[in-house]
């Protein structure tokens, strides 16, 4: 750290206070597309399930970049050489790491640009800030692409153990009430150092790492995949479906926000480029675009569009049931009968294509721990690295190393049964 720059004090409910480089980094903060991040909910439709989940990717960005300092001293104090220039440079890479996020975080990403993501998006916003601001961002974005000769600053960023995943374990742990998923960051950072090049955690820090592997795979469990976050996204992609559906069929719909309303007639796609058209209304998006169309999508005639988007706002979820194996066709069918009742009961319409908005089969997937594509790797007493399921004493971490894979659907709970 440079003791001859000013810093701006943030207040973070999670880590304490935050002291921001006044400068580049705080340029960045004030620029219209992170104050967006603002308005983008870190657990999308969590918020239906936990109440306190209103915590916003804003929040996120900034207590991971609290860590980030953190580390990056505590790595300087174990001899380290780290120069200013790559420390401003690591806080503004993990600063921007999730600015290409769209509305609702990760629940909208495909409904509104098919063959995207939001790395993409981060990627070419960083670009373009960058050159906004005369290449300060140069150094930044070889970091967070893999290209900068020292790869332990890319590792904080981006890897099995890195600096986004400790805030948002700890923080979205606190504010869902899940405290499973609290982890020991300050056990973490004390135990990181860099060995050949490399993020390695010290022996006395196994342990730490053990309950970091554990709370994740139980915050996936519990939270990121808990069953009626899984029903909340089915509804909202149903209803954006039935939006373009509708516009395709040339109906005349309460007008949403221009930006929104780009996304809705042209869905376009990221295969080729992102067009300065699309990154234009992109960065003018966020969870209110979507909430005020819902609220006035309710009065619209279409019965099917007014019933999803009620059941929305006045939280009629439907329900998630987990399946012990993947459904066969009798079971789909049996659904898809009791599915079919359900809406000539309601009046609605019960033909095949009414029906897809209602009843929806799926799998997730979750790893805890995918050792197979970047290790952790634990620095013996002895001074050699070892890959952490093997460095471990207790056989659960090699259970944890399995992907688990669940099979559901999603219907409305009066097909219960």
């Amino acid at each position: 750290m440079d003791k001859s720059v000013m810093y701006k004090i943030f207040s973070d409910p999670v880590h304490g206070f935050i002291s921001i480089p006044k400068g580049p980094i705080l340029r960045l903060i004030d620029h219209p597309w992170f104050q967006r991040l603002r308005r983008i909910r870190q657990l999308g439709l969590g918020y239906l399930v936990f109440p306190g989940a209103e915590h916003s990717r804003f929040s996120h960005a900034l207590g991971a970049m609290g860590v980030m300092q953190r580390v990056l001293q505590s790595l300087q104090e174990k001899d380290t050489t780290i120069t200013y220039g790559e420390y401003e440079s690591t806080l503004m890479a993990i600063l921007l790491h999730d600015i290409g996020h769209g509305p609702f975080s990760h629940t909208l990403e495909t409904n509104i640009i098919r063959d995207f993501n939001h790395e993409m998006m981060t990627l070419k916003l960083m670009e373009r800030l960058n050159t906004e601001m005369d290449g300060a961002l140069d150094m930044a974005i070889e970091i967070f692409t893999d290209q900068y000769p020292k790869h332990f600053l890319h590792q904080l960023v981006s890897s099995q153990l890195d600096i986004d995943r400790l805030d948002y374990l700890k923080r979205d742990s606190n504010y869902t009430g899940v405290y499973e998923g609290s982890i020991g960051i300050d056990r973490l950072i004390k135990t990181m150092r860099v060995h050949k090049g490399n993020i390695v955690i010290e022996q006395k820090g196994i342990y730490a790492v053990e309950n970091y592997i554990i709370a994740r795979r139980l915050m996936y469990m519990q939270v990121y995949l808990h069953k009626t976050v899984l029903s909340a996204d089915k509804l909202m992609h149903a209803i954006f479906r039935r939006v373009r559906h509708l516009i395709a069929e040339g109906e005349s719909l309460h007008q949403p926000s221009p930006s929104l309303r780009y996304f809705l007639e042209s869905y376009p796609s990221a295969k080729n480029e992102l067009s300065d058209t699309l990154i234009k209304h992109y960065t003018m998006i966020d969870d209110d675009d979507v909430l005020l169309s819902i609220k006035y999508w309710q009065f619209e005639k279409d019965p099917i569009l007014q019933d999803l988007c009620r059941r929305f706002l006045n939280r009629h979820l439907p329900r998630t049931t987990f399946l012990k194996q993947k459904p066969t066709a009798a079971y789909k069918e049996k659904m898809k009968q009791k599915t079919t009742r359900f809406l000539e009961d309601c009046g609605l319409p019960s033909n095949d294509d009414a029906l897809s908005y209602y009843l929806h089969f799926d799998q997730n997937y979750s790893e805890a721990y995918k050792y197979q594509q970047e290790s952790i790797w634990i620095l013996n007493d002895e001074g050699v690295a070892v890959e952490f399921s093997k460095a471990a004493d207790t056989k659960n971490i090699i259970a944890l190393t399995e992907p688990v894979v669940k099979h559901y659907v999603v219907h409305p709970k009066e097909c219960d049964g």
